[in-house]
């Protein structure tokens, strides 16, 4: 119908309506009906009006044109940040990533304020879903020890009671709750993997995990756990004491056995005990991984641990505990990876840095390859690591080589886009591979973008905003799909861990020169036990633990450490 007509019309009735309410000849019913047909008239003209914008509107959305950034969107379809927009290329007809897993599988218990943690709940549309799934029974274990969490973590009845046991300086009986304080001791590296080595003692033993806060730990971390902090109360009786437990401590475990104040048959127990695992621990120390000892340390309410040794390598040498592990991990090389990300979740702070660094340079990409350098001769930068980071990328085709000589002349239609992530406390490595994918095209094509959060000069543990940078950036190295790290660095140990991820590991240097190989493929995603105890406790001698089982291995990068592997190939 004829819009204009249409207009025509609807002006006629408005007309014929005023003029038949001047009329006193016209019935009231007559006018009703010509308001019914003016109202009538008009909703069919609108409805024409706009007709033509839902059609168009409609084939829109049907027919959305494709974006130049939807390659991009697609090498990692799981990116999507809830406080910030889709991204170009981004389908909106498919599940959002909020409707994916939030819960890691079943790993995180649900109950959380999700603003307190924004981590918690946000880390899946960062990361690529994990292949490796918990076991049912590792589950079980996690939820059964929130439980025990809830009943006797810091000041509930069963804690205040242990607590007042602990001033007295006795044992008295057995207790409802046992505890196992971390205390915070040596660089973040190595605080994350001591913590969750003392976290899956606590699951293996049935102990309740305390964790002394030192400076900074508050400030890193959220809480783990539902309802009860993982905090040790301030006011608990022998913080002071932290400080200066060391090998030498009367209270240790191994200074104990040594001067006969502990035996099997001992009665009358301490309150506590202090057990110095650190890389200078003794033999005796060692004993703590004896099935006998043990026995005896199951009797008392509190153990104080002080350690920087990622020491689970060791509990699966234990007999009495073998099942349990196998049970909790039956895929052996997911242990650090499963607790990690249950445990380590980044403060809305720290968060906030690892988001706006992503988004900002990483998110893009169509590749991202994480390269880690932490050397231990001096701050650098050294020519040779240089030399040795281009032999490894470039001769395991991480990155693509460069044209030197500029023979290449058209650039590739559709460039593949790498970013490269360096963490390192000085800048020069990061400058020699910017520069060098800055001043000459890739034989490829490929775009090669490097980019460097932070360089601190040094290491400065005792600095909180260093501290959080240092966390920021293993966390930025564990979303990355390739990894590079360095020998002996419990820094990448953390990133390879959380991302799942086997890197390629930089041999430690001899002599300052270049290792040939440059570098190799890890066996498993695992961390290193740097200081492993060579000791059979039945037949009280010294062995070979690398060889006792085909799970418990040397290290590639510490040939006298130990690692959790898969692999059942011969040794």
């Amino acid at each position: 119908m004829d819009l204009n007509l249409l207009r025509r019309r609807s002006l006629f009735c408005s007309k014929s309506s005023s003029s038949s309410s001047s009329s006193s000849l016209r019935s009231s019913s007559r006018s009703l009906g010509f308001d019914a047909m003016r109202l009538s008239t008009k909703s069919l003209a609108s409805f024409l009006m706009a007709l033509p914008v839902v059609v168009m509107l409609t084939i829109i959305l049907r027919h959305h044109p494709s974006d130049r950034f939807t390659g991009f969107a697609d090498a990692r379809p799981f990116y999507a940040n809830v406080t910030t927009p889709l991204l170009p290329g981004d389908d909106v007809s498919k599940p959002t990533d909020m409707a994916r897993d939030k819960l890691l599988g079943g790993l995180l218990a649900a109950g959380f304020d999700e603003h307190s943690c924004l981590s918690r709940y946000e880390s899946n549309l960062y990361r690529k879903t994990s292949p490796y799934k918990p076991s049912p029974y590792l589950l079980s274990k996690l939820r059964n020890y929130e439980d025990l969490h809830k009943r006797c973590g810091p000041n509930t009845q069963s804690y205040n009671k242990t607590v007042e046991q602990l001033k007295s300086g006795r044992s008295v009986g057995s207790t409802d709750c046992k505890y196992v304080v971390w205390v915070c001791y040596s660089g973040l590296g190595n605080r994350i993997l001591t913590l969750a080595s003392v976290f899956l003692y606590a699951l293996l033993t049935e102990r309740v995990l305390l964790v002394d806060r030192g400076k900074d730990m508050a400030d890193l971390f959220c809480e783990p756990f539902p309802e009860k902090s993982w905090f040790l109360p301030l006011n608990f009786p022998i913080t002071n004491k932290f400080k200066s437990f060391d090998q030498k401590s009367p209270e240790s475990y191994g200074n104990m056995l040594k001067n006969n104040i502990l035996k099997p048959s001992t009665e009358s127990l301490p309150s506590y005990i202090y057990l110095h695992l650190a890389h200078d621990y003794d033999d005796h120390d060692k004993l703590f991984f004896c099935d006998d000892d043990q026995a005896l340390l199951k009797k008392v309410p509190w153990l104080i641990v002080k350690t920087d040794n990622y020491f689970i390598p060791s509990l699966f040498l234990m007999p009495s505990l073998e099942h349990e592990l196998s049970m909790l991990f039956p895929h052996k090389e997911t242990i650090f990876h499963h607790l990690g990300r249950y445990l380590f979740h980044p403060s809305n702070h720290v968060w906030g840095l690892i988001t706006r660094y992503y988004n900002a340079y990483l998110a893009k990409a169509d590749e991202r390859i994480g390269i880690q350098v932490r050397i231990f001769d001096g701050p650098g930068p050294y020519q040779y690591v240089k030399n040795q980071i281009s032999a490894c990328t470039l001769g395991e085709k991480l990155l693509p080589e460069v044209d030197i000589r500029g023979s290449i002349g058209t650039p590739s239609e559709n460039p593949k886009v790498k970013a490269v992530l360096v963490t390192s406390l000085v800048a020069g490595y990061f400058e020699n591979l910017r520069n060098m994918y800055w001043e000459h095209p890739t034989v490829t094509g490929d775009i090669i973008g490097v980019h460097q959060p932070s360089h601190e000069a040094q290491q400065q543990t005792e600095k909180p905003l260093h501290n959080m940078k240092a966390w920021a950036e293993m966390y930025l190295l564990s979303l990355t799909d390739v990894l590079v790290t360095s020998a002996w660095s419990t820094f990448g140990y953390v990133a390879q861990g959380l991302g799942g991820l086997k890197p390629w590991i930089l041999y430690k240097s001899e002599n300052q020169t270049t290792p040939n190989p440059p570098c190799q493929h890890a066996m498993s995603m695992e961390p290193c036990f740097h200081a492993p105890p060579f000791y059979d406790c039945k037949a009280k001698k010294g062995i070979d633990a690398g060889k006792v089982v085909p799970y418990v291995r040397h290290c590639e990068d510490v040939s006298w450490g130990l690692k959790v592997v898969d692999s059942h190939d011969e040794l």
